[in-house]
């Protein structure tokens, strides 16, 4: 009887040890970083959800104008509601990944090898892809997926700068979105039902 019940609590032993072993893999149990666990899931493709896709204008702190598409050359120069300066914003993964697409040309706002802003016809490219960070001061950066650290910048006349010479602490990177002219975001009304006791007496009461 005693050797039955030392078997029955080897077993289970194991199977504990068999079901936490994920968990100590994601808390950081065996050494891994939690946080750095969470940053890598949210740069995976999201293959299995709707993409998200958003319509609006970039305003640039530095240039008082918007981002244009003007098909493969891109700037800062558009006034609020020129229609290459409508964005269309696609999100496909977990986190804040987002392609951006010239609603007007359909090319897509892209960073090459060099650091230069191109817009490009096809969006297959990981020069394309852009991680959105909202910064302390509520304003919006766009840094390049592919070249950590180069974001999307413009000077004062609304020219590009390229990636290597840009900082997040710069007011060259520094965006708001605004909507076009006209549109206003999605919402949804909040409903909500007042039950009192006339209601449910009018429920007790009803037809079955």
């Amino acid at each position: 009887m005693r050797s039955l019940l030392s078997t029955l609590a080897v077993l289970c032993i194991q199977m504990l040890l068999v079901m936490c072993n994920p968990l100590q893999q994601v808390f950081g149990v065996d050494g891994v970083n939690f946080s750095v666990h969470v940053e890598n899931q949210t740069r995976v493709r999201d293959a299995m959800s709707r993409r998200h896709h958003r319509v609006y204008q970039l305003y640039s702190r530095t240039s008082g104008k918007h981002v244009q598409v003007l098909g493969r050359r891109i700037s800062a120069r558009g006034d609020d509601g020129d229609k290459y300066a409508q964005l269309v914003v696609e999100a496909d993964t977990f986190g804040s990944q987002v392609r951006i697409r010239g609603k007007e040309t359909n090319f897509y706002l892209c960073m090459n090898r060099r650091g230069k802003l191109v817009g490009k016809a096809s969006n297959k490219s990981e020069d394309c892809v852009f991680v959105e960070k909202v910064l302390e001061n509520h304003y919006t950066a766009l840094m390049s997926s592919r070249y950590t650290g180069w974001y999307v910048g413009f000077t004062k006349r609304g020219r590009p700068r390229r990636g290597p010479h840009t900082l997040p602490n710069q007011q060259d990177v520094h965006f708001m979105k605004r909507f076009p002219p006209g549109e206003y975001p999605e919402t949804t009304p909040f409903r909500f039902t007042t039950v009192n006791k006339r209601s449910k007496r009018v429920r007790a009461t009803g037809p079955r």
